[in-house]
């Protein structure tokens, strides 16, 4: 019988109009002075605006840092944080995706530690806790509003790396479905196949235990039921509602399970090449499913089933096999682009197997992976048909 851990630092406010507690939220935590980490395009939808408002009615003053990219890189953090402390910021919050919350993360880092973020690589290197931390998630797909994870582009090493602890979990996360509603549907596409990433990989993962295991196959079902309604019609607000549930089912899933090769895969093209993260874990989620099924088959098969596969006359391994066909065709009704489509280059294989084969998670992935085997997974990738870009797809 297997022995288990399972903690949740972050308290979770979900459901339609939670962002509007910021301000509350803001206050019961002590804040006086609000840093608000957001990306551009989050405030060229008007989402910004109502919190920085909500802020203000509680009497907190507010500083904006909304110099955030996709794949969120060291110096921003150097830069946000540089404002973090000049204007005595004593609570973060993070608005945007995955990249506007690890930034925050990292920027809570250096306040209370001081150095550079790339001085903090790796599980438990942090020893203070992080600047009070809010989360508001705009898109259903990273969560990093419940993980105890930032993922940080070193650009020294044009490498993803990764500052583990619980000391970086947010205190609190306003998960509110509506603020994914004016999300491009390139976006919503990409980041669902990032959450079905974390539901599939948190599940087969070695270290999965019953409760992420329950957690993780919930979301692969409300993924496979909702993602394509809200990737074809954004206003769907029960699709909507469903997928940020998803993606924070899954978020707490793999948080307390772990990733597989999927991301080491992905984090390695993301370092090169700046290959937004969802598209990368679509691009790699089919070939890496079809390498583990057969390590661990009743766990695939019970994906394929959630994904709506009808396996109830198959066997247990030829079940398992309808996963990875399930998954590329749910990329291909989202019209996610290939990996050539991104950019990435043969030339390059050797390079990012040998990341790949060195991920900080390595131990996790259900079967064991070698140099070569990523090579060949680079390389059934490639061949794959290629799919259009979708407009906005970068984004």
């Amino acid at each position: 019988m297997k022995q288990f851990s399972f903690q949740l630092p972050t308290r979770i406010e979900f459901g339609n109009g939670v962002a509007a507690n910021v301000g509350e939220e803001a206050k019961g935590l002590g804040g006086s002075r609000a840093l608000v980490v957001t990306d551009p395009g989050v405030v060229s939808v008007g989402l910004l605006d109502p919190v920085v408002d909500n802020l203000k009615k509680a009497e907190i003053i507010v500083t904006v840092f909304d110099d955030v990219a996709p794949n969120p890189r060291d110096t921003s953090v150097a830069r946000g944080a540089e404002v973090a402390l000049s204007k005595g910021c004593d609570v973060l919050v993070a608005l945007g995706g995955g990249s506007s919350m690890d930034t925050a993360k990292a920027i809570g880092v250096i306040q209370q530690e001081g150095g550079k973020i790339t001085d903090y690589e790796g599980l438990g290197v942090v020893t203070k806790p992080i600047t009070p931390l809010i989360a508001m998630p705009t898109t259903a797909g990273t969560g990093s509003e419940v993980t105890s994870w930032s993922v940080v582009t070193d650009t020294a090493r044009s490498f993803k790396m990764s500052i583990g602890s619980p000391l970086i979990a947010a205190r609190v996360a306003l998960a509110d479905p509506e603020l994914t509603v004016e999300l491009p549907a390139a976006v919503t596409a990409a980041t669902g196949m990032d959450a079905l990433t974390h539901a599939i990989e948190g599940f087969t993962a070695r270290l999965s235990e019953p409760l992420t295991d329950s957690l993780a196959v919930s979301a692969i079902r409300l993924i496979g039921k909702n993602l394509r309604q809200a990737y074809a019609n954004g206003r769907n607000l029960e699709a909507r509602y469903a997928m940020m549930l998803a993606s924070l089912l899954a978020a707490v899933a793999f948080s307390n399970s772990d990733i597989g090769g999927v991301h080491y895969m992905g984090k390695a093209i993301s370092g090169l090449y700046d290959t937004p993260h969802g598209n990368a874990m679509a691009i790699y989620l089919p070939v890496v499913a079809e390498f583990n099924c057969i390590a661990v088959p009743e766990k695939f098969a019970v994906v394929a089933e959630a994904l709506g596969e009808d396996v109830a006359h198959l066997s247990i391994l030829e079940a398992a096999k309808r996963a990875p066909e399930a998954i590329r065709r749910l990329a291909q009704d989202l019209r996610m682009p290939s990996a050539a489509d991104v950019g990435v280059r043969r030339e390059d294989f050797p390079r990012l197997a040998k990341a790949a084969s060195v991920s900080v998670s390595a131990r996790s992935n259900p079967r064991v992976a070698s140099e070569q085997d990523f090579l060949e997974m680079y390389e059934a990738a490639q061949a794959l048909r290629e799919l259009p870009i979708p407009a906005g797809a970068g984004a």
